[in-house]
């Protein structure tokens, strides 16, 4: 055995014992009976066949630690790095053991004796305590890497390969970076209004990183609740919400940023706050445990939590009125992990997907297991992030299917890049992105998506409403040009 303070292997010996109020609770730490069944459900234990690398050898290092018997070292916490926090684990735990929650404590730990250069904390404190969540900084930022796309500086340093040049693998990073849209979509108190009679209000999350680098694929988000007679208000005081803090170990920024949250969304008289990011919502409708000690927000926070709904689940308990112009096309569906594991949401984008007509949905091999996006991990462990990747571009492969559907950014991302690095050549969209298209087909004509107008048809009440609203512009007071400014 390890002597107190030390691991086998070597490495510094760190403080014996978990510390302070975020430590892991012995409750839930003491609830695994090593009975293994997450074993295979662990991507990274799939991958290595560690048991290190799997979320019971985990928890034995984390009740290790506890008890003093060895220290928090590097050898320790390089394999609570390792867990992607996908949370599989979670859905087949005969026991109940919240690894999510326990993980989350446990990175606290790490990050409080983490020894990291002054340089390292300085971009820290940067990203998570300035440009996340500060929407401007961060709109800079990446209104920035837009320039370098748009003008050809990009296609500049690839050719002459210089990124090649630096150290970290940056090169390869830069390959995976997204084409970054024309238009961001920014939180500034707008409202989307219903089509028809208002059935429902909701105030829809815009976040940090899914506005800037998929921002007309949130409007769209709009677009498909507003057919669907819902109106939406983007609330402006809204934040980031604290998910990457979250599994960085930050875990006092992640609760000022939901503290700011349930603020914003509170004030507002909505039926639900609506989230189209899977990990975004897995993080708010948790608000109420995280902010379970905070006196002033605790109840509020609850409150919050429990209007929170994914965008899947909201349109499929709507319901939505189906499309009716037709999408001939094979599609696959990649579970995000906080969906399916976290929130359960695993069947309605299905049935959402299976309501459009022509659409072809062919269900992928491990479809729930991780794709290797996890937030920060596709920087912070490259090489596991692009062999869970390789695996899933595998089994998309293995479907035939032309379509990638998701519920995630961080998902949609990795597999676009995934289908640039090794194919297949996909298409990797959102289901509300499919969704649109479908509502959009109603009227197109001349195309496959469109099926003969049979004469005597009338036009769909979508169809009607978006012609009316048209008159309604058209026959407006004041000068044309004006009105288009307007």
């Amino acid at each position: 055995m390890a002597s107190k303070g030390s691991i086998s292997g070597g490495g510094t010996s760190g403080l014996a014992g978990f510390i302070g109020p975020d430590a892991p609770a012995e409750e839930d730490l003491y609830k695994c009976v090593h009975c293994g069944f997450c074993l295979q459900a662990c991507p990274t234990y799939v991958q290595t066949g560690l048991e290190t690398e799997s979320p019971r050898g985990r928890i034995a290092l984390m009740k290790a630690v506890n008890e003093g018997r060895i220290g928090l070292d590097e050898d320790v916490y390089r394999h609570w790095d390792m867990c992607i926090q996908c949370r599989a684990c979670e859905d087949v735990c005969p026991s109940g053991v919240p690894y999510g929650r326990l993980i989350e404590k446990t990175m606290v730990q790490v990050e409080m004796r983490r020894k990291v250069s002054r340089l390292g904390r300085l971009v820290s404190w940067l990203i998570l305590g300035k440009i996340l969540p500060g929407q401007s900084a961060l709109t800079g930022l990446v209104g920035a890497l837009r320039l370098y796309q748009k003008s050809g500086l990009q296609r500049v340093v690839r050719i002459s390969q210089i990124l090649k040049l630096v150290p970290g693998g940056v090169a390869e990073l830069e390959s995976s970076l997204p084409v970054l849209p024309n238009a961001f979509f920014a939180a500034q108190g707008q409202v989307y209004h219903a089509h028809g009679k208002p059935r429902a209000s909701v105030a829809l999350l815009s976040g940090c990183v899914m506005p800037l680098i998929h921002g007309p694929e949130m409007r769209t988000v709009a677009r498909v609740l507003n057919r669907n007679g819902v109106e939406v208000v983007v609330p402006q005081s809204q934040v980031c919400c604290g998910a990457i803090h979250t599994h960085v170990g930050d875990i006092e920024r992640t609760r000022e940023l939901a503290r700011r949250n349930v603020d914003a969304f509170l004030a507002l008289p909505v039926d639900a706050v609506i989230t189209a990011s899977a990990g975004c919502g897995t993080r708010m409708k948790e608000y109420g445990d995280l902010l379970a000690d905070d006196p002033d927000y605790a109840e509020r926070a609850a409150e919050l939590s429990a209007k929170v709904r994914d965008i899947h689940e909201y349109l499929h308990d709507l319901p939505i009125e189906p499309p009716k112009g037709r999408l001939d096309f094979e599609v696959t569906y990649q579970d995000a992990c906080h969906l399916t594991h976290t929130q359960g949401i695993g069947a309605q984008p299905r049935a959402l997907l299976k309501s459009i007509p022509g659409l072809t949905l062919v269900e992928m091999q491990n479809s729930t297991r991780c794709c290797g996006a996890g937030g920060t991990y596709t920087v912070t462990q490259r090489e596991m992030s692009l062999r869970l990747l390789d695996d899933k571009m595998t089994s998309i492969s293995q479907t035939g299917a032309t379509v990638v559907a998701t519920g995630n950014p961080g998902c949609l991302m990795q597999l676009q890049y995934g289908a640039q690095r090794n194919g297949p050549p996909v298409t990797v969209k959102y289901v509300t992105d499919l969704l649109d298209e479908a509502y959009t087909a109603e009227k197109s004509v001349g195309t496959k998506a469109q099926p003969p107008k049979q004469p005597g048809s009338e036009d769909s009440p979508w169809e009607e409403e978006r012609d009316e609203l048209r008159t309604q512009w058209k026959s407006r007071p004041g000068d044309r040009r004006q009105r288009r400014d307007r």
